[in-house]
């Protein structure tokens, strides 16, 4: 039972209120800071941070380029390959349905199985491209847009195909038909695509290349504080080395040579890549796309006879055709030199050994036969003989169709080589960056502790 204080007494004094914790650390830290030692100790937690902070940031900015750097070989240029393949083989299925129109109610087996081929080769990269395209709404749009398309275009082409093995008419509307929803449905949708994963493609070059500016800076920063703590020692022991501190600015100067020689390589040889690999596989693909869809316009020409026109009142098919050569060659050269700015005189200059013109070469005299070809059966057809004209555009001898073929085949092996090329020097990009992550941080550690071991070193003098 409590009992009241006596009269007269006083209440206690209340107890002094607590400082707060970072209060405490700030006392004991300016106190440690007062003498050497603390002085020491100090600077030995100053540079084993510093130098962790060094091997984590370059490991976290290596991973994520080295990670763009993998993204580039393995997924954003074999999607755009894809892309361009998908196009391509609507634009080659659409040449070839009309060829084999043309070519009468029994069209060759070989034309069928082209045709077949390259609906059933649109269908699997489509498939394959929405099961690994990710993050791109534009993309998947295109995809489910296509994959919609494709069955309306394959039937209008059967139906062109039964009337005309019947002899009816109605045969080439549907063809016509087919024909413009290809070209304004189908390749507008392919080519929207292709220029999504492009796009995609050329981002991941951006983020595999760009500097690591932070990781960079860090890595100075570690070595001017630990030359600062060094000819501190030094003034104050006139020592010449601590080698505890001597050991932490090696592991310190290896990461930083190490990250800017191995990422200027990886980006030299990314660059090398995109210049000589991926742009060169990007104009080529358009050249390729380009030959299809005006070997597609000549067929169509033929097809459509005159009853689809222009405003100004040409044939629509031919002025078609024209255009997509002089975007390809543009116009005609006594020299047979392509026109500045078109695509195979682009391709030509990027590509950068013989193994790379000698197609596309081969490419300008095949089209500028092709060209003369054409003209040939324009006359004849113009002059009322079509009979004479067909054999000219889908003959298997000295035919345009011939001259194409050839144009195709010249494009495709280039394509190849590009090919090789971007996947050697983009795998030498990758390279250089690899073992580099894991080595910063195992050096920024091994940095840090050598610094700290230097300081303990000078700790056990004032012991």
């Amino acid at each position: 039972m409590s009992h009241p204080p006596p009269a007269g007494a006083t209440a206690p004094p209340p107890a002094p209120a607590r400082p707060a914790a970072w209060r405490e650390a700030a006392d004991r830290l300016r106190a440690a800071a007062t003498t050497e030692p603390g002085r020491l100790r100090i600077i030995g937690a100053v540079l084993a941070a510093v130098l962790v902070a060094f091997g984590a940031v370059t490991a976290w900015q290596v991973t994520d380029r080295a990670a763009a750097a993998d993204a580039v070989v393995r997924t954003s240029q074999p999607l755009s390959a894809d892309a361009a393949d998908i196009y391509r083989s609507l634009a080659d299925a659409d040449t070839t349905a009309a060829s084999g129109f043309l070519a009468g109610g029994q069209e060759p087996h070989a034309v069928r199985q082209r045709y077949e081929k390259d609906v059933a080769l649109a269908s699997r990269l489509l498939v394959k491209a929405a099961a690994n395209t990710e993050g791109s709404e534009t993309s998947r749009r295109q995809i489910t847009r296509l994959n919609e398309l494709l069955p309306q275009y394959t039937g209008l082409v059967e139906a062109a195909r039964a009337n005309n093995r019947q002899g009816l008419p109605l045969g080439g509307a549907y063809l016509r038909n087919a024909g413009d929803r290809m070209r304004t449905e189908l390749l507008p949708a392919a080519r929207q695509l292709y220029e999504a994963e492009t796009g995609r493609l050329g981002s991941d070059y951006a983020d595999a290349e760009s500097w690591p500016w932070a990781a960079l800076a860090t890595g100075v920063l570690a070595l001017a504080v630990l030359g600062w703590a060094q000819r501190r020692t030094y003034r104050r022991t006139h020592r010449v080395f601590n080698h505890g501190m001597l050991a932490g600015t090696a592991a310190a100067t290896v990461v930083l040579l190490w990250l800017v020689v191995g990422h200027a390589v990886a980006r030299s040889d990314l660059e090398d890549s995109f210049t000589h690999g991926a742009q060169s596989l990007q104009v080529l693909n358009e050249a390729r796309i380009g030959s299809l869809q005006a070997r597609g316009d000549e067929n169509l020409t033929l097809v459509a006879r005159g009853s689809v026109l222009t405003k100004n009142g040409d044939d629509a098919y031919e002025a078609a055709y024209g255009e997509g050569m002089r975007k390809l060659i543009g116009g005609g050269s006594s020299s047979g030199e392509p026109s500045p700015g078109t695509l195979l005189e682009r391709a030509r200059k990027l590509a950068d050994d013989p193994a790379g013109r000698d197609p596309v070469d081969a490419a300008i005299r095949d089209v500028r036969e092709w060209q003369g070809r054409h003209g040939e059966a324009r006359a004849a057809d113009d002059s009322g003989l079509y009979e004479k004209a067909l054999p000219k555009v889908i003959g298997e001898k000295g035919s345009t169709g011939e001259s194409f073929d050839r144009v195709d085949q010249e494009l495709s092996r280039a394509l190849a080589h590009e090919q090789r090329e971007f996947d050697r020097a983009a795998d030498d990009g990758r390279g250089a960056l690899s073992g580099l992550a894991a080595g910063a941080a195992v050096l920024g550690v091994l940095g840090a502790a050598g610094a700290v071991m230097g300081i303990g070193r000078r700790l056990s003098e004032y012991r």
